[in-house]
């Protein structure tokens, strides 16, 4: 299985995936589900893929070959709005399943993929779209402003609680890792490491990207961090009528108290000096 997603916030759009590819039980590999496509200064698109892995290989290879065919009359390189790269994409996936399914023949093996495209094209704001397997593709809106692929369910919350336009690019960027480590922890059939990568809004090239492993000091200190402090969420929430209530004891204040403020007088001259 795999879990794959896309934000888009007014700064800009974060991508996140996992990396684990399970044929069976025993048989699990590590595959990237990310994929980038950069020209500086021009356009810069990143492609997340979920299904049939001999389906969206052949998806990127051709987007690949069409991009460095000068002589190719449809490639990433081509168009002047994203939403027409989205369309374009769409028709390269049905082709490549429609190919796959040949050579498949009578397996029972599912070809379909689906994907997540993502980017900015010089003159345009960044936008995201998921394409479906039939080809067709929906945009990211702002009161949805993340798209998910794979195993969505156990990391959709967070994304729903916190995700806003005017979230910030990093922020956005710890939802998704967040949302990426729920989905790990509940679903074995999504795995470690984790692709991260931002693109920030005018500059048309990726701006951060990692991998994340298990051991990785960053990942492993969002991991912790949010299982502490969620669990200290829940310890605080309203007691029951029936339970004892909390005693909570208020921290002592740091700040060190304040003279009091001797307020002038009319028999004061030094103080009405002060005053204008």
């Amino acid at each position: 299985m795999t879990y794959c997603v896309g934000i888009e916030v007014d700064e800009g759009l974060v991508f996140a995936s996992d990396t684990r590819t399970s044929a069976s039980f025993d048989d699990v590999r590590v595959y990237r589900k990310m994929h980038s496509f950069e020209y500086p200064g021009e356009r810069v698109f990143v492609i997340l893929s979920a299904g049939n892995l001999a389906t969206t290989q052949l998806t990127i290879s051709r987007l690949q070959r069409d991009a460095g065919d000068a002589a190719a009359s449809r490639s990433l390189r081509s168009f002047a709005h994203l939403y027409e790269v989205a369309e374009y994409v769409g028709d390269v996936l049905v082709a490549s399943q429609a190919k796959v399914s040949d050579e498949a023949q009578q397996s029972g093996v599912s070809v379909q993929a689906t994907l997540i495209l993502g980017g900015q094209i010089a003159g345009e704001r960044p936008g995201l779209y998921m394409i479906y397997p039939l080809g067709n593709c929906i945009a990211a809106s702002p009161e949805t402003p993340y798209l998910q692929i794979g195993e969505s369910k156990y990391g959709k919350p967070i994304l729903d609680r916190i995700l806003r336009p005017q979230t910030t690019l990093e922020d956005a960027a710890r939802c998704a890792l967040v949302s990426l480590d729920s989905t790990i922890r509940s679903n074995l059939s999504v795995g470690m490491p984790i692709d991260l990568t931002l693109l920030r809004a005018g500059d048309l090239r990726l701006t951060q990207t990692l991998r994340l492993e298990s051991d990785t000091p960053l990942y492993s200190e969002i991991h912790e961090t949010w299982s502490r402090k969620l669990e200290a969420a829940v310890h605080g929430l309203p007691r029951f009528p029936w339970e004892p209530r909390r005693e909570v004891e208020e921290p002592a204040s740091t700040v060190p108290a304040m003279p009091p403020r001797r307020l002038p007088s009319r028999q004061d001259p030094g103080d009405m000096q002060g005053q204008q």
